[in-house]
């Protein structure tokens, strides 16, 4: 069988980020709980960029190192998103014209909560596995975007935001799936999948976030240990302490995943708190750096946290790394695939922490200020000119070309590059 997995990968999240910390004491949370999240930043999306800008802006990168022959390979563009702003066009539609790719490509979109990234990914593999078209490459983009709204007052338009505000983020993972996997070689048939109905977390209408928090955590967790016990059944030999240098994990919080690793140490490796303290910072903790700056991206978290653990981990001899995702709802899976130091290098070059770096960080007054002004990007927006005055010296904080939102003419997105 052909190796496949992740040729390329890259990371996009946003112009400008908020220090969490000062959000919470600024919102009046309780500090001791909210250290419990391990949240250092979060994106925050600005009024001229929406899912498509995140999408586009990580994967160009991918698609430029491209040579003519090897773009026009790219038979299908995935995106997995539950931030889309339409019922029936898939924003797969934007990105494919946007990046210039070949019009005999498959363009569709993937939504099942938090779990849509890897259900893409999934997705593409098997695509490239089936072999009905050599050579071919799959882009695969999960983009979420979070907009806290307020009405004019200041008063939120949800019930409570609580914690889920400081944990919310935006950003966009862009991965490249063929039979040349340099950074991420899939162990094909290692899946343990599980899912059920639960109802969790839901958006009853597309712009409202609600549920039930500890339910959601709870069957994080049944989910983790399930997933992985399917796994356990299907590779001989496998073992959840020793067959993985490293454990990517879906990150809602950091808080989370450190409940979710030590529920699974102390069932099935039976290990001591001081032993799983070790063991969390050296497997797990290199996953959470990148998620701790950029907050939930939903559907794209569990890629974001596979990119981290490539991005800090310690590749000098090869490594498995296993990865959980989790949507709500709900459906999860447990997953691994190896990482060498060439894969490491070549995501090392797209620079994710120092463009994290570059972000503008927004004053809680022009954070309070983007609320009330994100009303205007409400689902339906038929038309819009985006407000590019809004924090300007944002637009130019990456220091190079960046995609933005122009305008909403009849309900059709207009982009430009700046």
């Amino acid at each position: 069988m052909s190796p496949v997995g992740i040729e390329a990968m890259n990371v996009f999240a946003g112009t400008a980020c908020l220090d969490v910390t000062e959000l919470a004491r600024h919102r009046g949370l309780d500090m001791s709980r909210f250290e419990n999240l391990l949240m250092k930043q979060k994106s925050v999306a600005l009024p001229y960029e929406d899912p498509i800008t995140f999408a586009v802006n990580a994967a160009k990168p991918l698609v430029d190192a491209l040579s003519e022959q090897e773009k026009e390979r790219i038979e299908m563009v995935i995106t997995c998103t539950e931030s889309a702003f339409d019922f029936g066009k898939s924003m797969s539609t934007y990105c494919h014209d946007l990046l210039g790719l070949n019009r005999n490509c498959r363009l569709f979109e993937l939504k099942n909560a938090c779990y849509s990234g890897v259900a893409g990914l999934q997705m593409a593999v098997n695509f490239v596995l089936s072999q009905v078209s050599p050579g071919a490459k799959v882009l695969v983009i999960a983009t979420d975007v979070s907009r806290f709204m307020v009405e004019e007052g200041g008063e939120a338009l949800s019930a409570d935001w609580s914690f889920a505000e400081p944990s919310g983020g935006s950003g966009a993972v862009a991965m490249l799936v063929s039979d040349r996997p340099h950074v991420f070689q899939i162990d094909v048939g290692a899946n343990g999948y599980y899912g059920y109905e639960v109802m969790d977390t839901c958006r009853p209408s597309a712009d409202t976030d609600a549920g039930d928090t500890d339910l959601s955590l709870l069957s994080y967790l049944n989910c983790c240990e399930n997933a992985y016990l399917e796994y356990e059944k299907r590779v001989a030999g496998a073992s959840f302490a020793d067959t993985f240098g490293y454990i990517a994990y879906h990150t809602p919080f950091g808080g989370m995943v450190k409940g979710a690793h030590r529920n699974m140490m102390r069932k099935l490796a039976k290990a001591k708190p001081n032993e799983i303290e070790v063991d969390f910072q050296r497997r797990v903790n290199p996953g959470l750096v990148h998620c701790q700056r950029v907050g939930n991206i939903m559907g794209a978290t569990a890629a974001l946290s596979l990119a981290s653990t490539i991005d800090n981990g310690d590749f000098d001899a090869p490594q498995r790394v296993g990865v959980f995702s989790y949507g709500s709802g709900c459906c999860s899976e447990f997953f691994s695939g190896t990482v060498r130091k060439e894969g490491q290098e070549r995501l090392r070059a797209m620079k994710i922490g120092e463009r994290l770096d570059r972000r503008h960080q927004l004053s809680m007054e022009q954070y309070d200020a983007l609320l009330e002004k994100s009303r205007s990007m409400k689902f339906g927006t038929r038309n819009l000119d985006a407000d590019t005055a809004f924090v300007p010296q944002a637009r130019a904080a990456l220091g190079h070309k960046t995609l933005f939102l122009k305008q909403i003419k009849e309900f059709h997105r207009e982009y430009e590059w700046v």
